[in-house]
C-alpha cells in the first residue's frame, strides 16, 4: 500500500507563490510517475502537471505553463509543485497522485491519491 501526503497549501495574494510538497510512503519505490491535479469548487478535477520517474519528462496544463514547475527528489520520495504568479482562478484543492510506470494525464491512470491541500488565492 502507498500513502501520499500533501502539504504547503494556504492563503496567498494574487501574484504570490507557494510550493506544494507530496511525500510518498508505504512500500519500496521505484519507476513511478507523479502527477498534480486540482479541483475548484463546483468544478471537475483537472490535470495540472506530471513528472516521470527520472524527472526528465514533465508536462503541464496550458493554464499553468510558465508559472508552475513540477520537480521530484527520489531520495526523499517527494514531489513538489512550485507555483508562481498565482491567480485567483488557481484557487482549488490540489491533489498529488502516483502511478506505476510512465506518465499520464488521465486521472483514471493513477493508482494512489493524496487527501489534497487547499490553495486559496485572494485578489
Amino acid at each position: 500500500q502507498v500513502q501520499l501526503v500533501e502539504s504547503g497549501g494556504g492563503l496567498v495574494q494574487a501574484g504570490g507563490s507557494l510550493r506544494l510538497s507530496c511525500a510518498a510512503s508505504g512500500r519500496t519505490f521505484s519507476n513511478y510517475a507523479m502527477g498534480w491535479f486540482r479541483q475548484a469548487p463546483g468544478k471537475e478535477r483537472e490535470f495540472v502537471a506530471h513528472i516521470s520517474w527520472s524527472g526528465s519528462r514533465t508536462s503541464y496544463a496550458d493554464f499553468v505553463k510558465g508559472r508552475f514547475t513540477i520537480s521530484r527528489d527520489n531520495a526523499k520520495n517527494t514531489v513538489y509543485l512550485q507555483m508562481n504568479s498565482l491567480k485567483p482562478e488557481d484557487t482549488a484543492v490540489y491533489y498529488c497522485a502516483l502511478k506505476w510506470g510512465t506518465t499520464a494525464q488521465a486521472m483514471h491512470e493513477y493508482d494512489y491519491w493524496g487527501q489534497g491541500t487547499q490553495v486559496t488565492v485572494s485578489s
